[in-house]
């Protein structure tokens, strides 16, 4: 055999290893960085909400919500609505459960009050419903319960944030907790 022809395909198969286990080691940089990015990010979100809430960072324990929160926060109101760019009450609380906790519930604030169980304002926990009658005999608004008396809602005048149930307007219209039926 040539001698010549056995060196370069040495040489070829050489090269094939190297370029290999080079681009293993830049997948694994690559790998790095992206988890770095992503506890970098969930880090601030923890600070960010846990500074919203009053609350300690180590209380934001379900990124799922929160992150989906942060992508929502400042969506403006819009009647009927079901998107970024613009949504009510009622589908931005169903578009919320069903994203981070899998459960499928729709219709108007007061249909979402009737599938649920009542439960007493002091038993509220994080992704409870909220519900409020506001000038009307029927449920008109909802949201979700977060933590330290705050929830996340889709406001007709501010859109997507997050309100305290202990703010004068909010307590004289609060009329009761819910959990989703199971």
């Amino acid at each position: 055999m040539n001698k010549h022809l056995t060196i370069y395909g040495f040489y070829c198969r050489l090269f094939v290893i190297i370029f290999l286990l080079g681009g293993c080691a830049t997948s694994r940089k690559a790998e790095r960085a992206n988890k770095a990015a992503k506890e970098t990010q969930e880090k601030e979100v923890k600070e960010k909400y846990a500074a919203k809430l009053g609350v300690s960072v180590d209380d934001i324990s379900n990124l799922p919500l929160y992150s989906f929160i942060d992508e929502w926060y400042g969506t403006p109101y819009h009647y009927s609505g079901h998107s970024k760019a613009g949504v009510d009450c009622s589908d931005f609380v169903g578009i919320l459960l069903q994203t981070v906790y899998g459960k499928t519930m729709s219709g108007t604030a007061n249909d979402m009050f009737e599938a649920t169980r009542s439960i007493p304002e002091a038993n509220l926990k994080e992704g409870d419903l909220v519900f409020f009658k506001i000038k009307s005999k029927y449920v008109t608004h909802v949201g979700i319960y977060l933590q330290n008396n705050k929830f996340v809602h889709a406001s007709v005048h501010s859109g997507v944030i997050i309100s305290d149930l202990n703010d004068s307007y909010y307590k004289k219209y609060y009329y009761k907790g819910g959990k989703v039926k199971a």
